[in-house]
C-alpha cells in the first residue's frame, strides 16, 4: 500500500520549467506576481512542444486540484489568463490546422472504427503492441503516463453539462454518472486507476508524474481542459468525449488482454475490464442520445463535434507513434524513466 491512500488528498508540487513560457508561468505561481511574457514569445513557440504544453497545463490545473502553496485565488488571475488565452489560441489554430477538414460528426465516428492496415513489422497501436509483446514495464510507462489524465477522469466532461439541455445533458449526466462510479466513491473511475496504479508500484499522487510526461502526454489532457472551459467549444468538447467512448471497448479488451498476459494484477485488470463493458453500452449512448440530441437542439455544432473527434484521433495518433517509436528503439518513452520496479509476486 502506498503512503497516500488517496490520490487527490495533497496537492501536485509545482513541475520543473521546461522553457521560457512554462519558467514564467511556474515563476509567477511561486512568487504571487505575474511577471509574464508577451504575445511574440506565444507566437514563436511550437504549439505541440514542451515548453507552451507544459504552461498551458500548469495554467489549466489552476481549475482542478491546484498546487500546493498556490493561492486558489491565483485561478482567476486576470494576467495569467492573459497569457492562457494566448496558449489556447496557438494550440487551438494548430489543432485547427492539423486535425482534418471532415465537417460530418458521423463521417468522423466512422473513421475511429477502421482498424489500421500495417505492413509486416510495423505498429498497429500501443494497445496492440502491449496485448502481443509489451512488457511489464511497458505496461508501467504507460500507466504512468496516463495518469495525468486517468486521476480526473470525467472530469474535464463535466464541464459541459451546464451548456446542454434535452436529451443531450439527461444522456451526458447518465454516462458521467456511471464515470464517477454510480454513487459509489470507491467505484469512481479514477479510484480504479489508482488501484490499478498501486498494483504496478507506481505512485498514486495526482500529478506525481507531470515531470515524467512529455508533451505528446500533456496534449493530450490539455485538449480537455481547452474544450471544456470554454462554452463555445461544448460541440468540441462533446465529440472528444465520443471518440473515447467510441474507441474505448476495443482498446480496453486489448489492454485488459495485456494486463493478465504481463501478470499486472487483479486491479489492473479490473480497471480495463470495467471499461470493456461500461463503454461499449456508453458508446450507443453518446451517439444516440449525447450527440444525437444535441444535434437536434443546435445543428448548427455539427463541424464543432467533428472537429473534437478527428483532433482527439490526431492527437492520440501523435501519442501512440511517439510511444512506439520510443519502445522499438530501446527508449524509455517518458521524459525521464520511473524509480523503482515492481516487486516479484
Amino acid at each position: 500500500m502506498t503512503d497516500c491512500q488517496e490520490p487527490r488528498s495533497v496537492r501536485p508540487a509545482l513541475p520543473a520549467e521546461r522553457g521560457e513560457l512554462s519558467a514564467a508561468v511556474i515563476a509567477a505561481l511561486r512568487s504571487g506576481r505575474s511577471e509574464l511574457p508577451g504575445p511574440e514569445s506565444v507566437r514563436e513557440s511550437d504549439p505541440y512542444g514542451e515548453d507552451l504544453q507544459l504552461a498551458l497545463y500548469v495554467l489549466y490545473e489552476l481549475h482542478y486540484q491546484g498546487f500546493a502553496g498556490v493561492d486558489d485565488e491565483r485561478e482567476w488571475d486576470p494576467e495569467l489568463l492573459r497569457l492562457r488565452r494566448a496558449l489556447e489560441d496557438r494550440f487551438l489554430d494548430a489543432l485547427r490546422s492539423d486535425a482534418g477538414s471532415v465537417t460530418s460528426a458521423q463521417d468522423a465516428l466512422a473513421g475511429l472504427l477502421v482498424e489500421p492496415v500495417v505492413a509486416d513489422g510495423e505498429d498497429a497501436g500501443v494497445s496492440h503492441y502491449l496485448q502481443r509483446d509489451g512488457s511489464l514495464d511497458h505496461v508501467r510507462e504507460y500507466a504512468a503516463a496516463r495518469s495525468l489524465y486517468h486521476l480526473k477522469e470525467a472530469d474535464p466532461h463535466a464541464w459541459v453539462l451546464p451548456r446542454l439541455y434535452g436529451r443531450a445533458k439527461a444522456a451526458m449526466a447518465a454516462v458521467e454518472f456511471d464515470e464517477f462510479g454510480a454513487g459509489r466513491a470507491q467505484d469512481l473511475h479514477a479510484r480504479l486507476y489508482a488501484d490499478l496504479m498501486e498494483d504496478l508500484a507506481l505512485d498514486i499522487r495526482y500529478g506525481h508524474y507531470l515531470d515524467a510526461a512529455p508533451a505528446t502526454v500533456l496534449a493530450t489532457v490539455n485538449q480537455m481542459s481547452l474544450f471544456g472551459l470554454h462554452r463555445s467549444l461544448r460541440g468540441a468538447l462533446v465529440g472528444h468525449f465520443a471518440a473515447v467512448e467510441v474507441t474505448s471497448s476495443p482498446g480496453s479488451r486489448r489492454m485488459a488482454q495485456a494486463m493478465r498476459r504481463t501478470g499486472a494484477g487483479a486491479a489492473a485488470e479490473r480497471f480495463y475490464d470495467e471499461h470493456v463493458e461500461a463503454d461499449a453500452v456508453h458508446e450507443q449512448v453518446v451517439r444516440r442520445e449525447v450527440i444525437g440530441g444535441l444535434l437536434a437542439d443546435e445543428p448548427a455544432l455539427e463541424a464543432d463535434i467533428a472537429f473534437g473527434i478527428e483532433s482527439t484521433n490526431f492527437l492520440e495518433d501523435r501519442l501512440g507513434a511517439h510511444i512506439m517509436t520510443a519502445w522499438r528503439n530501446n527508449r524509455t518513452a517518458l521524459r525521464t524513466p520511473l524509480d523503482g520496479a515492481r516487486p516479484a509476486s
